[in-house]
């Protein structure tokens, strides 16, 4: 298993959807989605982050079963083909987690941070795997008509700390508990950039950090017109920021483009 404290920790995104924001539909396939893994694994994702449901601004919600027909398959042919990154499970629901764990993966990744189904918080702890804690106001549905927060830093700090907690309580090791503040989701963009300047701060959850800016919308109201598929500069940009700070874990689309920034970076710093 990882030491989630010792990053660069490079997670590959694995979408099989075909509607996520940035890569919808291009994996959708079983043979793709594990081609496009493994392709990520050589690139050097330490893990392969496999999702079934959207959760980009306005998605829809999948059926269980669908979004269980979209990832089992995948997991499973991963394992057969003896992928060595772990593999993680990007759901809000406990009955994909529950068929997942099943298949063999190695961690969860909640952007509801154990809330969205009331059976994945005692899914996810008794499974004793590591979980990743998202923050996110509202749901994918609704959660980018206009976000509100008095202080955004501190509301998303104190939120995660209250989930670290719960699951501490209920017997979580904390160093398997992962923190990601939800940049893009429920947020404006003053809310991103100043969680993203203030991203120390959430070193004091005593968690490993997980951050996920890779192409997301955000660059776009910085760097007007640079669609989907031109914001890798700004990806990267916003991932030296979080490297320079201690994060831990990247959540990205470009491992290979990524890990070259940062083993350049690196080097100079060294």
């Amino acid at each position: 298993m990882i030491d989630f404290f010792k990053g660069p920790i490079y997670m590959g995104v694995v979408n099989v959807t075909p509607d996520s924001f940035s890569d919808g539909g291009k994996f959708l396939h079983v043979e793709e989605a594990i081609s496009h893994a493994l392709q990520l694994e050589r690139d050097g994702a330490h893990i392969l982050d496999i999702g079934g449901e959207s959760t980009r601004p306005n998605a829809e919600t999948v059926s269980v079963e669908e979004e269980c027909a979209r990832v089992i398959p995948v997991i499973k042919g991963l394992r057969e083909a003896g992928v060595q990154a772990l593999i993680s499970l990007d759901t809000r629901n406990a009955e994909t987690m529950e068929r997942a764990i099943l298949a063999g993966i190695d961690m969860i990744n909640d952007v509801s941070a154990l809330t969205h189904d009331p059976r994945s918080f005692d899914v996810a702890i008794e499974s004793a795997l590591p979980i990743c804690l998202m923050h996110m106001q509202g749901n994918p549905e609704t959660m980018q008509i206009a976000p509100v927060y008095e202080n955004a830093v501190d509301e998303v700090f104190q939120y995660l700390a209250r989930r670290v907690q719960v699951c501490l309580d209920a017997g979580a090791n904390q160093k398997n508990v992962i923190c990601d503040p939800g940049i893009g989701f429920g947020k404006a963009l003053e809310d991103n950039l100043n969680i993203l300047k203030n991203i120390n701060k959430f070193h004091e959850l005593e968690c490993p950090l997980l951050l996920g800016v890779s192409r997301k919308s955000f660059i776009e109201k910085i760097c007007p017109n640079t669609p989907v598929d031109q914001r890798l500069a700004g990806s990267i940009a916003a991932n030296l920021w979080g490297l320079s700070q201690g994060i831990q874990l990247f959540r990205v689309h470009d491992v290979a483009e990524t890990k070259q920034a940062f083993d350049v970076s690196n080097a100079i710093s060294q």
